[in-house]
């Protein structure tokens, strides 16, 4: 009883489970929210159907509120995308969604992750540092906004194994 009554207050209990093609359309949604270029169907569903590349979504209830993307090259994975609606931030499922993606992409015989962040990405940084992520390099002018300024990412590595 408590579990359906949490579930119809709270929205449901969130789940990070493997996504499909009928989920493309919101994560585009999700990752046009969340970053300035945002990815196109196609490049979702080109993901989803690709056999090296992984892509977990974060339900809550029926909804998805979130979404990871790693594209696997031998024993190494590179996070190309996470991205939690801006209504779901702030609860830590960013962080469980994140460490979930993990532990499969160590299952599929993984040993080290990396990724590109951008540099003033406070948030982000925090989550990835305290997940066990390490600042490995820098590339300048890496991303481009909207008005044309360019800025730096940080590339960040983490060990699986």
């Amino acid at each position: 009883m408590n579990s359906w009554l949490s579930e119809w207050w709270g929205g449901g209990i969130a789940v990070v489970e493997p996504a499909t093609l009928r989920d493309a359309a919101r994560l585009v949604q999700l990752h046009g929210e969340s970053f300035h270029r945002g990815w196109g169907e196609a490049e979702f569903e080109a993901m989803l159907a690709e056999r090296n590349t992984l892509v977990h979504r974060l339900r809550i209830g029926r909804k998805i509120a979130g979404f990871a993307v790693s594209r696997i090259a031998a024993d190494e994975a590179e996070i190309l995308s996470i991205a939690v609606a801006a209504s779901h931030r702030g609860r830590g499922l960013s962080r469980n969604l994140l460490m979930t993606h993990l532990g499969h992409l160590a299952g599929r015989g993984v040993r080290s992750v990396f990724l590109e962040v951008e540099e003033n990405n406070q948030p982000a940084r925090r989550l990835y540092e305290r997940s066990g992520f390490t600042v490995i390099g820098r590339r300048e002018r890496y991303y481009r906004e909207a008005n044309g300024e360019q800025l730096n990412a940080m590339v960040m590595r983490r060990d699986l194994s």
